[in-house]
């Protein structure tokens, strides 16, 4: 059941990259003496700095104050970015330093699960202050393109000019000093003189068309306190600014708690011209409609489709979706389904069927209905891993299964040649040739089978078919957007037939499930949230729906919300042993999102949380592979501690988790960390503070861990080198 707990890193660490450069580090210094880690009682202050929401809003308030923009990329877990994040962007004085810029963040990473809250209010990230991680998130690939030189380094700070051009880009420095020096020079010696951003008696029209996130935040400010008149006006009035107006204050509206602010609202929508509307759209889609309004909505997306791919393509799939056209018959492989029960023959019927139809066709070799029993018996055998031994095995070696796929697909193809058609020749083929590796041919040949596959088509057969079809049409999407081509609403129709007839096929797979709640869920649509329900219903023990239910969770409330529905299912009386498992993995999702919210006395409870349900997975079931992340939530547990100045307490929360598993020591959290760090980290603290008893337990406890427990994360190590960290 192991499934990682953060993705891998796609930044660079600055201080691998700056030793590769051979810029040398001060004499005697460590990487946690010139960059100190915040502490629990730095990350509480609140960030100093104005950052813009958007490239776009930083470059008119850029062109209007005639300020140069200061992009600051960051990154989480990496130890110089760690202290800008925590330190030196909630100092003051280091704020001042920073105001006379117009000043953007980019970081890829996620602090927060989601960006507003169900009322449509921002939720400001946590690590960075006034924008939302969705909008940090969302710089960062701009921002790597204009700027970036193909490298993505943190900490890095780069000062782009009126016209566009860099006067500066900062990385690959081992002390803080002279980044700061160099962004004061920028100013100083900068020649152009700024327009002071006159904020005196300015109308509501002015105050909303502003960029400045400043402003942004005052208006929306406003508009919380505001009476039921003065927020209708305020819509009314973000309406009538038109590709200047604010989006926020119709979200506010859109989902406030006024019914009929809301419907103003989304009138609004559908006139409005300022792109970040299409976000707002595919939000509000997902919610129940009435037909005529969703149809409005879906129509709003087309004036946007000249320069948003996605607003197109979001057009198209409603269009499909909200029709009834589809290549797939839905209601007749439903009466099927609904009227039969369904068991995969057993592998010695495989085999017998194998062997009569190779009779079969021997004594009928000119039959081509015979020559397509043979390929169908070759395919299905080749396909079939539930024996444990003979012609069908499990174990059959990979040439002997190529050798069936391709036994298969010459039969086909002969069968063909002796005048067969319809749909068998051409499924069989499709999935031959895609277990055979030619998947694109696979995705053509199964798009001309599955609208005349027939429901008594054998299990596996339809089954490949139908998933083979669906993801023909995935893709095709995917081509047609990526080429900027229109093409056919019925193909989100077809997805979405394909994907609810595998949900009830009895060879359907949890993976069938999940792409198809991916699917929806991309384009929005209301059904989205039942396919996952369903879907967890009949595969309750599937790595991953509950990673998908997880995120669907976060990405409306809080933690605590996502630690209730396990617990909720935990005392279902049909709930499983591997429940505990799934409860555990997310009470440490949970965890890690206190800490990223600095909600530290959450944080330490979910994480023990989180243990106890992996140790009661343990003892219902007699596995020992929650080990893992119960050496992880104390790693955790021991992060915090640290944080918190509780020295021996970090120490023997690391003990516990190297005794518990060893090799988890190199495993990246969600928020970038390893306990190898950690330790580094303690041993850091330790040496400043003499303590030298918990330095020498330090060395030992890393010294007694494998060598591959200390091979450092992927975005710390040399390009091709996995050398391990340097043992004391």
């Amino acid at each position: 059941m192991r499934t990682p707990i953060a993705a891998a890193a796609t930044l660079t660490c600055m201080a691998v990259l700056a030793a590769q450069e051979g810029v040398p580090r001060p004499q005697g210094l460590v990487p946690e003496q010139m960059w100190p880690a915040p502490g629990e009682s730095d990350w509480k202050k609140p960030v100093v700095i104005q950052w813009q929401r958007t490239w776009d809003d930083a470059v008119r308030l850029s062109q209007a104050t005639k300020r140069a923009i200061l992009v600051c990329v960051n990154m989480d877990g990496e130890i110089a970015s760690e202290h800008y994040a925590g330190i030196r962007y909630r100092d003051p004085e280091i704020g001042k330093l920073y105001e006379p810029y117009v000043c953007v963040i980019a970081s890829v990473y996620r602090h927060n699960p989601r960006d507003y809250d169900d009322q449509g209010r921002r939720i400001p990230c946590p690590r960075f202050g006034c924008v939302t991680c969705g909008e940090h998130i969302a710089l960062e690939p701009l921002v790597y393109e204009k700027f970036l030189k193909g490298k993505r380094i943190a900490p890095r700070h780069i000062m782009v000019e009126l016209d566009g051009s860099e006067s500066y880009d900062i990385y690959y420095r081992w002390d803080t000093a002279s980044v700061f020096k160099d962004i004061a020079d920028g100013i100083t010696n900068r020649k152009v003189q700024t327009v002071p951003l006159v904020k005196g008696d300015r109308s509501l029209l002015e105050r909303l068309e502003s960029p400045d996130s400043a402003d942004r935040q005052q208006v929306e400010s406003e508009f919380a306190k505001a009476t039921p008149e003065q927020r209708r006006a305020m819509v009314a009035a973000a309406i009538g600014a038109g590709e200047l107006a604010p989006v926020e204050i119709l979200r506010l509206a859109a989902w406030g708690l006024d019914p009929a602010l809301a419907q103003e609202a989304r009138k609004g929508m559908v006139v409005a011209k300022d792109p970040g509307t299409v976000n707002l759209i595919a939000e509000t889609l997902r919610a129940p409609l009435e037909h005529e309004e969703r149809k409005e909505l879906v129509a709003a997306l087309g004036r946007f489709g000249s320069t948003s791919t996605y607003a197109q393509a979001l057009a198209t799939a409603h269009q499909g979706l909200d029709g009834t056209t589809t290549s797939i018959d839905t209601g007749k492989w439903s009466r099927a389904l609904a009227a039969q029960t369904y068991a995969p023959p057993a592998s010695e019927d495989l085999t017998t069927a194998l062997e009569q139809s190779d009779k079969a066709l021997a004594a009928e070799p000119s039959d081509p209905a015979a020559r397509l029993d043979a390929a169908e018996a070759s395919l299905l055998q080749a396909l079939d891993t539930t024996s444990s031994g003979g012609r069908g095995s499990a174990r059959r070696t990979a040439a002997a299964r190529q050798s069936l796929l391709s036994d298969a697909e010459r039969q086909a193809n002969l069968a063909i040649a002796q005048g067969a058609t319809g749909w068998r020749p051409t499924a069989l083929r499709a999935i031959a040739a895609f277990h055979l590796g030619r998947v694109p041919e696979a995705h053509q040949l199964a798009v001309a089978a599955a609208p005349d596959l027939p429901p008594d088509a054998p299990g596996r057969v339809a089954m490949e078919v139908l998933a083979l079809f669906a993801v023909a049409r995935q893709h095709a999407i995917v081509a047609a957007v990526r080429n900027k081509q229109t093409w056919p609403p019925q193909w989100a129709a077809d997805v979405h037939a394909a994907y609810a007839v595998l949900a009830h096929h009895p060879l359907g797979r949890d993976e069938h499930a999940a792409d198809h709640y991916d699917f929806l869920k991309f384009f929005s649509s209301p059904e989205t949230d039942a396919v996952l329900d369903r879907a967890l219903e009949r595969f309750p023990e599937s790595a991953l729906l509950h990673q998908r239910l997880r995120d669907r969770i976060l990405e409306r409330r809080d933690p605590d919300a996502l630690e209730a529905e396990y617990a909720r299912r935990l005392n279902a009386p049909e709930a499983r042993p591997s429940l505990s498992w799934f409860a555990g993995y997310a009470s440490l999702v949970a965890a890690e999102q206190n800490r990223r919210n600095q909600r530290r006395e959450n944080a330490l409870a979910a994480y023990r949380r989180g243990i106890e349900h992996f140790e009661t997975y343990a003892k219902r079931s007699g596995n020992e592979d929650g080990n893992h992340y119960v050496a992880m939530a104390n790693a955790g547990i021991a992060r915090l501690q640290l944080d918190a100045g509780d020295l021996p307490g970090a120490l023997a929360s690391l003990q516990l988790a190297f005794r518990t598993a060893p090799l988890a020591a190199a495993a990246v959290d969600g928020l970038g960390v390893t306990a190898v760090q950690t330790a580094d980290m303690l041993r850091a603290r330790a040496v400043e503070t003499n303590a030298q008893d918990v330095v020498q337990a330090v060395d030992q406890a890393l010294t007694a861990l494998p060598d591959e427990a200390l091979i450092p994360p992927e975005y710390e190590r040399a390009s091709g080198n996995t050398k391990i960290r340097r043992r004391r």
